[in-house]
């Protein structure tokens, strides 16, 4: 088992590194809703449900979101054999599918094949539905964001693929490409819908994974083994036939909300996916801490570090000043062991850090815990409200931001006072998202100015005496 250091501050301290929350594909990880400036998705709409489409087959429902593509009418669906059932939604920024019946995954052509022995049932047969099982739907139009599946209708003849290994249990088809390396999306994309979608099989279900990286299932180990009990299977360009009598390909639950569950169309809530975490990652402290008058207790603060960029140019000076408010204080940069930083953030009562993915660490904070996020230059506030703010809140977590002054920004070393970069972020976010993101994010690192900082550390404080 990994061996654990908890850092605490000290002038000669150095930053220890437990879990990897930026990673280099932290460069994608604001994807195409911020190239669009906030603008509605094509898919938002008041209703967290979109279908389009629609035919019925057997009390069931097939979704089909290409116009172009041949639908049987409902006559037709209805002469289909009674065991095949199938209901292919787009719900939220999540596509997938729910097959019942005689279904052969051929992982050489990425087709699952929903398979009649009855000739004259299927006359719809021709009909075939693609899907990219990555549950961040208004993204999918990006090349090789995520190997493309196809859901197709066939009868049983000769040249349709012969069973080599059936299984018992449900199957569940989902991508870890995409933004994965990015440990924010590695949550928001996959790991919260993947527990909202598998949760019901109480672990006897199958993963099938495409668009495979090791170490990515690797690093979230503990938690695919908590909800499934059954070696994982790497789908792609295989040779052998896996058949199931169900299947769910792609991720349900992932609504237009970054790091949440909506429980209007889920049996499960954020309150449930934490405890689940807890559970998983044996993280004992179920609630921060409460002072009261005369406590001698200290309150645990973590400075979440970062080395790339968005880092703290003066971390000293910070630990120094929430000392001298009576803070424990602990620096510690998020590395590969994912279980050990988790303890370390469940361990804290106040986490602070730079807008980024190392602040989906508090998924793991105790209950009435605070972040604090600071607020790079630059038009970043949207983002620092949806990515954490917003969730926060739903994870029961008390919120308080930092907006950083351009004194604070490193850019003033980069530019001229005069320079639009400094003077209208807006114009070079009118230049594309990646344009934006190379300066306000890339290249920004933040010097704190303790004095005008202090009041926030002082208000978290007050909110750990309520």
């Amino acid at each position: 088992m990994t061996q654990v250091a908890l850092c605490k501050w000290t002038k000669d301290a150095e930053i220890i590194t437990i879990n990897d929350a930026s990673s280099s594909q932290e460069a994608v990880a604001r994807d195409a809703e911020m190239v669009r400036n906030d603008k509605k998705l094509i898919n938002d709409t008041d209703s967290s449900r979109q279908t389009i489409n629609e035919i019925v087959l057997k009390d069931s429902l097939i979704v089909n979101d290409t116009s172009s593509q041949q639908i049987a009418t409902d006559a037709e669906a209805a002469t289909m054999n009674e065991k095949i059932k199938l209901r292919c939604n787009i719900m939220g920024r999540s596509e997938f599918c729910e097959i019942k019946g005689d279904i052969r995954i051929d992982g050489n052509s990425s087709t699952a094949f929903i398979v009649s022995s009855e000739t004259d049932t299927l006359t719809a047969e021709n009909t075939s539905w693609s899907i990219r099982p990555y549950a961040r739907k208004e993204a999918l139009g990006e090349k090789d964001f995520a190997r493309k599946w196809s859901v197709k209708l066939v009868t049983d003849r000769p040249d349709i693929p012969r069973c080599t290994r059936n299984h018992s249990v449900p199957a569940i088809l989902f991508s870890v490409g995409g933004y994965s390396g990015n440990f924010f999306h590695a949550f928001t994309d996959i790991i919260v819908p993947l527990y909202s979608t598998a949760k019901p099989f109480n672990r006897e279900v199958q993963f099938l994974i495409t668009n495979r990286k090791s170490s990515w299932i690797a690093k979230f180990k503990t938690l695919l083994q908590a909800l499934s009990r059954y070696e994982i299977i790497d789908i792609d360009d295989r040779h052998d036939m896996h058949c199931f009598q169900s299947l769910t390909i792609g991720l349900k639950g992932r609504n237009n909300k970054e790091l949440s569950i909506d429980s209007s169309t889920s049996p499960y809530s954020m309150k449930d996916f934490r405890q689940f975490l807890r559970s998983s990652y044996s993280l004992k402290k179920i609630t921060a801490v409460k002072i009261r008058d005369g406590d001698k207790r200290k309150p645990l603060l973590l400075i979440i570090s970062r080395k790339r960029s968005r880092a703290f140019t003066n971390v000293g000076e910070i630990a120094e000043l929430a000392e001298t408010l009576s803070y424990q204080v602990v620096v510690a940069e998020p590395g590969p062991d994912v279980s050990g930083f988790a303890k370390i953030i469940n361990s804290c009562d106040v986490v602070m850090g730079v807008h980024g993915a190392g602040l989906t660490n508090i998924v793991f904070l105790p209950e009435n815990a605070i972040l604090i996020q600071v607020v790079p230059f630059g038009r970043v506030e949207w983002a620092s409200r949806v990515s954490f703010e917003d969730p926060a809140k739903d994870m029961n977590i008390r919120y308080l931001d930092y907006k950083i002054q351009v004194e604070e920004s490193t850019l003033i070393q980069q530019y001229p006072a005069d320079h639009v970069v400094l003077r209208d972020p807006s114009v070079i976010g009118k230049q594309g998202w990646l344009a934006f993101r190379s300066i306000y994010l890339d290249k920004q690192n933040v010097t704190l100015d303790v004095n005008r900082f202090r009041p926030t550390l002082v208000k978290a404080l007050e909110l750990l005496h309520k």
